[in-house]
């Protein structure tokens, strides 16, 4: 490490400690050319996931599309900022555990509506409206009989009473 008020090259570490909630690690240096004292902080080089959109182009991963996406779509529903942040914070916690350094945004918009659908079904579908393009109403009408059906079935799997073995 370079001295900044030396500019010497050799120094020796007095005192390392974590720092910023253990994203970093801070380091007391003393030069041994002049003897004077500086701080240096060690950072993970983070990688920077790239989103691969439909025409193949790419671009870095931004949250706040995410969000806003979300908050459009729950515009008017009882969803709570908070509740958008953790819904966010999900599919990031899945996008990190893939690995990858790069995502399709198709598979980011599946993520989305699969989270919505649990939380809000009138959010689900208006997110699913505007990122499915529906061209025409049956499209429309296709969604809404497949949500319906799947409601039914989870309202009728609640009801059942498990029989004994």
């Amino acid at each position: 490490m370079r001295c900044p008020y030396c500019n010497a090259l050799e120094d020796r570490v007095v005192d390392s400690r974590m720092s910023q909630e253990g994203r970093a690690v801070r380091r007391r240096r003393e030069c041994v050319n002049c003897g004077r004292r500086f701080t240096t902080y060690e950072y993970i080089e983070e990688r920077r996931l790239q989103v691969v959109k439909r025409d193949g182009s790419s671009q870095p991963y931004d949250r706040q599309k995410i969000v806003d996406a979300i908050r459009i779509a729950a515009t008017k529903r009882p969803i709570s900022s908070g509740e958008i942040e953790a819904l966010v914070e999900d599919i990031e916690d899945t996008i990190a555990r893939s690995g990858r350094d790069e995502i399709a945004s198709r598979q980011i918009g599946e993520l989305v509506m699969d989270r919505l659908k649990s939380v809000d079904y009138v959010a689900y579908v208006r997110f699913a409206s505007v990122y499915r393009n529906f061209q025409d109403l049956e499209e429309f009408y296709e969604e809404l009989r497949d949500l319906s059906a799947r409601r039914a079935r989870a309202a009728a799997s609640e009801g059942q009473a498990e029989l004994p073995l």
